[in-house]
């Protein structure tokens, strides 16, 4: 029976499980955004909501907790002076979770988990749906000049026809005989 145990062990051991969920976590605090099948999103979500209230807690202990995790010493910096101040006032739900549909090679549904709030929007030159909405429209684009007409193509002379062999049939008609 399986009381009390949580957590979903996706056909694999416990240490590449291990190993496997604080890649996947040192990725999305990295690029904020990753793509993963859908059970792999809902068990790294569980991980990384606990890495994330760590961050805001901002302590000595914290930081030493997160470390055993977040082995990057880059993204660990990130996590306590800018994601950590960023959802200070936010008391939990830090990731979203959005399917996107089926991958091509093994039919594995997939889905996006993003933190909430994202720093590298701004940075990437994305831009809030609300604000895309109000952008003016593109000024019309000058007509293309005429290209300037090619001479007209050469006309290939017929390829010579070697009269040195004999015809197809003449091999098999000599060894018949």
């Amino acid at each position: 029976m399986k009381h009390r145990v949580a957590g979903r062990r996706l056909d694999r051991t416990t240490e590449h499980r291990t190993a496997m969920f604080r890649n996947m976590v040192t990725s999305l605090l990295r690029h904020e955004r990753i793509v993963t099948t859908t059970p792999k999103a809902k068990e790294l979500k569980r991980i990384a909501d606990k890495i994330i209230t760590l961050g805001k807690t901002g302590t000595p202990h914290a930081r030493r907790q997160a470390y055993r995790d977040v082995r990057d010493v880059e993204v660990l910096s990130k996590l306590f002076d800018v994601l950590g101040p960023l959802f200070k006032a936010r008391p939990g739900g830090y990731t979203r979770i959005v399917k996107i549909g089926r991958r091509a090679g093994d039919n594995a549904e997939t889905a996006m988990i993003e933190l909430v709030e994202r720093t590298q929007a701004a940075a990437e030159g994305e831009e809030p749906k609300a604000e895309k909405k109000a952008k003016a429209p593109k000024a019309e684009k000058a007509p293309k000049a005429e290209k300037a007409e090619k001479p007209a193509k050469k006309a290939k002379a017929p390829k010579a026809q070697v009269t040195d062999k004999a015809p197809k049939g003449a091999k098999s008609a000599q060894r018949g005989q």
